[in-house]
């Protein structure tokens, strides 16, 4: 998909006189299957608009154990810079599962058009609460429900997902092992 085509799909950006000067602000970039577009702890100023493929983010501790926290399949907004960045270092990696195509501004020059031009304000606005929402999802999952019911919950906000990304990833993303995991694949197929 063309960045201008994902922008009009919003309706607060559809109706934009000033869309050529918005759009030009953006740069587009490739990145093979295995790429990262941040590192954790590393300088960190872009927001990105995946147009194609797949990306997933986590976050690795000092023990090196690595932890999903989210995935993307394109079309989709990553994760908006202020929720996964803190004083310009990235708080989590983000690789390509597939070779990917995105769009990318700076969080500067967007804060800018957010100041001067409403329509913009009110789409990002909308981002960063899908993506709080997103956030607080995947908490309540990983505090209230069991494992079979993680599954059921990943599989119905993510329809698709099980197909595209790694069961390992989607098993550390809700919180259990991949042994874990494929059990419950394994019985919910019996049933």
């Amino acid at each position: 998909m063309d960045l201008r085509t994902f922008l009009m799909q919003s309706s607060d950006l559809s109706d934009m006189a000033y869309s050529d000067d918005f759009l030009s602000g953006w740069t587009r970039r490739h990145l093979k299957k295995g790429a990262h577009l941040s590192r954790q702890e590393q300088s960190e100023t872009g927001e990105f608009i995946l147009l194609e493929g797949y990306l997933s983010s986590s976050i690795c501790d000092q023990d090196g154990k690595e932890i999903c926290v989210s995935f993307y399949a394109g079309p989709s907004v990553v994760t908006p810079n202020i929720a996964r960045t803190r004083n310009g270092l990235s708080l989590v990696s983000i690789v390509a599962m597939a070779d990917s195509t995105l769009a990318r501004i700076d969080s500067e020059v967007l804060s800018n058009w957010m100041i001067s031009a409403e329509p913009v304000r009110n789409w990002a606005n909308g981002i960063l609460r899908e993506a709080l929402s997103r956030k607080v999802e995947r908490e309540w999952c990983l505090a209230a429900l069991s494992g079979a019911e993680r599954l059921t919950w990943f599989r119905q906000a993510y329809p698709g997902y099980e197909d595209i990304f790694p069961h390992t990833l989607i098993a550390s993303y809700l919180g259990f092992t991949p042994v874990t995991m494929s059990r419950l694949r394994k019985s919910d197929k019996i049933r």
